[in-house]
């Protein structure tokens, strides 16, 4: 109690502190969630080096992403529920063991099929900490400093795509396949001490009844939608049965939880009723739009240098750095202008700076400078971190603390869905449109309009900014300006 009485005054006297606690809360936090981001941006460089090491076919392969994104979007519905049956410092604890369980099993694959298994349960284990992570944060805040707090929860999400790929390529260029599992390990071991240390004890309240007939609706139909989104790109095409019958089943089964929520209301597994926050519902739309410019041009990106300009996969990542800078450095100042200006238009900025610097790219020729390519990317990389920061931020604008952490559901599952539709459209886009190519310039051409797509998404996210909130609690812009607070009468 001495801790928390001597910690009041200052945060009273400078309300744009973050209080130390909360700094050491979220550090805590993010030690074990680089485990999950670096997990998944390495593994995005090594699924064709995975295939010819285990013998297997690059569709078979592929299964070991596709079955960890399942995995990821499968269990992130419940862990509102969970968190309230277990309480937070158990449940991140838990997730965390789990994954690195996950990680050494995968280590331990004997063949392709085992591996999938196994990334199944990281997967399981990932998607509970990566909306855990923001849902204790964010209740820990309570709504005060929004967008700084973001600005820190952010950073393995602006991390992983920097050294992800490089640490992916060096591992396979130097070392065994196996590694790129047990690099997890130091991040989930140190993640777990310092959780059992720094995260506060938080006793489970009443235990809640599980919404079991939501769970096999929601979950199952997000996993199905995800699913038919992966297999657009693949053989048989957007009309092939594996395509059709998991899509018109998945949106079957998310018609029949709106219909189930809407009559459950707040006893629902996930509330729909909270999309009638407009801060949340746009925040949910712009994530998704976001998620398929982010994740649609990831693909992309490395696959042009690849394919277009020869580039192993170590050079593809490396040249993905510059994106990857500039959205480390546009986190701080993005927060501290959504706090003073609000989420709207520091998210039109960030949309448009993003757009602008996609657009060059619908020009890439097989001779195009590399140094300049990079030096836009530079840019988009500070308009994207800028962009995710406000909108991820923006979701939380307005709920109250008990509506934490099914927000936190709904805006990650919004990233996963979008990332995929993102993904799975760009890749018919280039396919399409390169089929038959055979020289570079061609292929070049294929990828041009493709990345006009990508800036397409973008574009379409500039006007729904704004539906954003506007400048928090009608405060000056400027917070020397603001008037000073009465002394209060004895």
């Amino acid at each position: 109690m001495k801790a928390d009485s001597t910690r009041l005054p200052s945060v009273a006297a400078d309300p744009d502190r973050i209080d130390p606690a909360l700094r050491r809360m979220t550090f805590t936090l993010i030690i074990g969630a680089l485990a999950v981001i670096f997990d998944t941006t390495i593994m995005s460089v090594a699924i064709d080096d995975l295939a010819g090491r285990m013998h297997a076919s690059l569709a078979t392969v592929q299964w070991v992403s596709t079955a960890y994104l399942l995995a990821l979007a499968t269990v992130m519905p419940a862990v509102g529920w969970l968190q309230a049956a277990l309480g937070g410092k158990r449940l991140w604890i838990a997730a965390l063991g789990l994954f690195l369980v996950g990680s050494l099993l995968c280590a331990t694959a004997w063949n392709a099929p085992s591996l999938i298994v196994f990334r199944v349960v990281q997967g399981f284990g990932g998607g509970i900490m990566m909306v855990l992570m923001t849902t204790l944060i964010m209740q820990a805040a309570k709504g005060r400093n929004i967008g700084r707090i973001m600005s820190l929860i952010t950073v393995p999400t602006a991390l992983g795509p920097v050294l992800g790929p490089v640490i992916g390529g060096a591992i396979l260029h130097l070392g065994d396949w196996r590694w790129i599992f047990l690099f997890n390990v130091p991040f989930c071991v140190v993640g777990a001490y310092l959780a059992a240390r720094n995260l506060p004890r938080d006793r489970p309240g009443p235990r809640p009844r599980l919404d079991v007939v939501g769970m096999l609706l929601l979950s199952p139909g997000i996993a199905a939608v995800i699913y038919a989104l992966t297999r657009i790109g693949g053989s048989e095409g957007p009309a092939g049965l594996t395509v059709g019958l998991p899509l018109v089943a998945g949106l079957a089964l998310l018609l029949g939880y709106l219909g189930w929520a809407l009559r459950r209301g707040p006893h629902a597994l996930i509330d729909v009723r909270l999309f009638r926050h407009r801060a949340l519902a746009s925040s949910s739309v712009l994530v998704f739009l976001s998620g398929a410019a982010l994740y649609g041009t990831m693909m992309l990106l490395p696959l042009y240098w690849q394919q277009v300009r020869g580039e192993d996969a170590l050079g593809a990542a490396l040249l993905l750095i510059p994106q990857g800078v500039g959205t480390l450095l546009s986190r701080s100042l993005a927060g501290r202008y959504m706090d003073r200006f609000g989420p709207r238009p520091v998210a039109i900025a960030a949309f448009t700076l993003t757009c602008a610097a996609t657009v060059p790219f619908g020009f890439v020729t097989a001779s195009t400078d590399n140094t300049a390519l990079m030096a836009v990317l530079f840019v988009r990389g500070i308009g994207l971190g800028a962009a995710m920061i406000t909108i991820m931020g923006a979701a939380f604008v307005g709920l109250k603390p008990e509506e934490i952490p099914q927000g936190s559901g709904i805006s990650r599952v919004a990233q996963q869905i979008g990332g995929s539709a993102g993904t799975a459209l760009l890749a018919v886009i280039l396919q399409r449109t390169s089929t038959g190519a055979r020289t570079p310039s061609a292929l070049a051409s294929g990828f041009g309009n493709a990345f006009w797509w990508a800036t397409a998404f973008t574009a379409a996210a500039i006007p729904l900014c704004l539906l954003l909130p506007g400048r928090p609690g009608g405060q000056p812009p400027n917070r020397d300006t603001a008037p000073t607070k009465e002394p209060t009468e004895v």
